[in-house]
């Protein structure tokens, strides 16, 4: 599978870690290496560029060798508002969108949300398990920043509710469930780098 020369992967990195006892997730080890690094791993033959959104740590994640930034939005205003700062400021045509804590990512999954979107004539892509929408694995152009700064401007925050004011195609990953394995608690950890380890 070849990289994609006008997309970069955008790994949101910049929520508060509540549930992990305020702990930066992509931060946290897993099997030797930070959860971060497994996503990079992953992701990086797909793509032509990956950014990294964060709001705590900045000099730990830029060690990992690839650009950071910051919430243009202060405040941790949800996943949207790093989708925001990285539109302004993409240098290709479309983004990739990912969490920090989902490290199992298949080899196709942006060749999955470009089929999708353009067999559909859509302006989004966004990765659906079979039975419920995985909203912030999406495919994004950089022309609705626009749209999207708007929308935050009026208050609003639902990841979804923005989504339905665009042409949205949904990628069928109901074949690979595992994709959206997360990270939200110490426990979900321990269970993934145990299962991992039985492989």
């Amino acid at each position: 599978m070849s990289a994609h020369p006008d997309i970069t992967a955008v790994i949101i990195a910049g929520g508060r870690g509540s549930r992990m006892g305020g702990e930066d997730k992509g931060l946290i080890e897993l099997n030797g290496k930070p959860l971060i690094a497994h996503i990079i791993a992953a992701i990086e033959p797909q793509v032509a560029q990956i950014l990294i959104n964060a709001n705590r740590n900045l000099v730990r994640y830029q060690q990992l060798g690839y650009p950071v930034f910051a919430d243009s939005l202060a405040d941790y205003q949800g996943p949207l508002a790093g989708f925001l700062t990285a539109l302004q400021t993409l240098s290709t045509a479309d983004m990739v969108t990912l969490p920090c804590d989902g490290p199992l990512l298949p080899e196709d999954l942006v060749e999955r949300l470009v089929r999708a979107r353009d067999s559909e004539d859509a302006d989004i892509a966004v990765a659906h398990d079979g039975e419920r929408l995985q909203p912030v694995y999406a495919l994004i152009p950089k022309h609705l920043s626009t749209s999207l700064q708007r929308y935050l401007d009026d208050g609003d925050r639902k990841i979804d509710l923005w989504y339905k004011k665009h042409r949205v195609a949904y990628a069928d990953f109901s074949d690979l469930p595992r994709t959206f394995v997360n990270i939200n608690t110490p426990k979900e950890r321990d269970n993934l780098r145990a299962g991992m380890s039985a492989q």
